[in-house]
């Protein structure tokens, strides 16, 4: 079976992309620069529009920081489920961990219940997580359909171990999804080290924004911030290269 594809991305122009280069799956933020934030509704709302071909998976993550939430925020999270699912989501993606770094049970199962039973993955929350073993047979318990995991390292690469033993643990109740780091020149190795049937990736480029007149003096956000006139985009030679590659791979055998 073939690898499957899911492409990380923060705009209807790089779902587009993504549906273009054939990948299955997207899944949509906000606020990449912090690591993924639940995308506004107006923008499901266009992505679904605009990419009719391809499978969107909404983040809910209400802020940066840690994974331990409070009564608010999870109240929060679960009127942006019902949001996304009521906009045509195809699923969710989540994650709330205790303040012991386990899976957060009772939390997890509330933002469930809002799925109504469509596809749940898990984040990269798990990665904070002590246990790992322990916490992907809590997300069994759960239902959860895939773990998002750069195997609690820096990046899918480094944490090709513990993905193969997590691959191997999980079997076929739920599937493991090596993220973090991935590029063209890796995919293959992550894939055949981790023995992963799914990849996650952005293959994000940054590029010149077209505003001719700048203020270089003014920053919108923090200091180390990327510049107001730099995008970030999802790049199409990328996601057609790192498809590629991991397809190759995988003819070869």
């Amino acid at each position: 079976m073939s690898p499957r594809f899911e492409v990380c991305v923060d705009s209807a122009r790089g779902a587009l992309t993504a549906q273009d280069a054939g990948a299955d799956r997207v899944e949509l933020c906000g606020a990449l620069s912090e690591g993924g934030l639940t995308p506004s509704a107006g923008l499901v709302e266009t992505v679904l529009e605009a990419a009719r071909e391809i499978e969107v998976f909404v983040l809910i993550r209400p802020r940066g920081g840690d994974f331990v939430y409070d009564a608010h925020e999870v109240r929060a999270m679960e009127r942006d489920i019902e949001t996304a699912l009521a906009l045509g989501a195809h699923g969710i993606v989540l994650g709330a961990l205790t303040a012991d770094a386990g899976v957060d049970m009772a939390v997890c199962r509330r933002l469930l219940a809002a799925t109504a039973g469509r596809p749940v993955t898990f984040h990269r929350a798990f990665d904070m997580a002590r246990g790992p073993f322990d916490a992907l047979e809590r997300l069994v318990d759960l239902g959860v359909k895939r773990v998002l995991t750069s195997g609690q390292e820096v990046s899918a690469l480094e944490g090709a171990p513990l993905l193969a033993r997590l691959v191997r643990a999980a079997g076929n109740r739920l599937t493991v999804m090596p993220g973090g780091g991935v590029t063209e020149r890796n995919v293959a190795r992550v894939l055949r080290l981790t023995g992963a049937r799914e990849i996650h990736f952005s293959a994000g480029t940054t590029v010149d924004g077209p505003m001719t007149h700048r203020n270089s003096r003014v920053l919108m956000g923090a200091t180390l911030s990327r510049s107001e006139y730099a995008r970030r985009l999802t790049s199409p030679e990328g996601v057609r290269g790192i498809m590629a590659a991991a397809r190759a791979a995988d003819t070869a055998g």
